[in-house]
């Protein structure tokens, strides 16, 4: 299940719930109005929000976020939902909030682990804009 998911991050040494937690967290005290849902089956946790109180380091286009959370043998995989497509304008923005948020989760998880569960990026993390190029045709 995984591999298909275009996972961004993973966690392992904690549940999707409490890793949707530290992103719901996250999110409320840099200004989003946060909506979470969890179903039994499929089994995963969602998390969105929207930016109710202006905060500079996020840019337009990260106005509404999504992310589904689902779990592995051993913690759990994130996949990034919304937004689909940054501008180019707002690209260099959006990558640095995306950096900040990843950093943010693996000091809090690995905080409150006591450094016993980690936050993972995949080796072929994939954000929906930064898509890999489909090969060049040969000429």
């Amino acid at each position: 299940m995984a591999e298909g998911n275009g996972d961004w991050l993973r966690v392992r040494g904690i549940g999707r719930e409490r890793f949707a937690t530290y992103l719901a967290d996250y999110l409320t005290s840099i200004g989003y109005t946060v909506e979470r849902s969890e179903t039994a089956e499929p089994a995963e946790s969602r998390v969105r929000g929207t930016l109710a109180r202006m905060n500079p380091a996020v840019p337009p286009v990260g106005a509404a976020l999504a992310f589904r959370f689902y779990p592995t043998s051993g913690g759990a995989g994130l996949v990034w939902e919304a937004p689909t497509e940054v501008p180019a304008d707002q690209r260099a923005r959006m990558d640095r909030f995306v950096r900040e948020l990843s950093s943010h989760l693996e000091r809090a998880v690995a905080t409150e682990s006591h450094a016993t569960a980690k936050v993972i990026v995949p080796s072929e993390t994939r954000l929906p804009w930064a898509a890999p190029k489909p090969p060049a045709s040969p000429p």
